[in-house]
């Protein structure tokens, strides 16, 4: 039994994000940021196969990531964060896998960066995926 792989779980993040109409970047901003400034960056954990009975079968999997909203104002940022939770609230079609529906975790308050120009504010919220075979 082959071990579960990891970019179905990121395809389905990914497609699930921009099908509500969120430009996506992995790992940072996207190439094209939108004219309204409005994106989500995506940061993956490796995730990990975990057993899914007392034989050792390694078919289920967990993994961690985060999806950072961020927009010119305040309100943007959070218009985006309700975008992304509304795609994240249903169960993500994993190629392969039957997946559960990503649990959000929260994560830190909305931050102004303002090491930019024009400033930007951004919001990290944490989710966990899990699949099985």
């Amino acid at each position: 039994m082959a071990a579960p792989d990891i970019k179905p779980h990121l395809d389905a993040v990914k497609a699930a994000l921009a099908g509500v109409g969120l430009a996506v970047g992995d790992g940072g901003r996207p190439a094209v940021v939108p004219s309204t400034g409005i994106y989500a960056a995506l940061y993956f954990d490796p995730g990990q196969s975990v057993r899914e009975s007392l034989a050792d079968l390694r078919t289920d999997f967990t993994m961690a990531f985060q999806v950072t909203y961020v927009g010119p104002t305040a309100e943007k940022a959070l218009w985006a964060a309700q975008k992304g939770r509304e795609a994240l609230h249903a169960q993500l079609t994993v190629a392969g896998r039957t997946a559960w529906r990503p649990e959000e975790l929260g994560g830190p308050p909305l931050d102004r960066d303002d090491d930019v120009s024009p400033p930007l504010y951004f919001l990290p919220v944490q989710y966990r995926l899990q699949s099985t075979s």
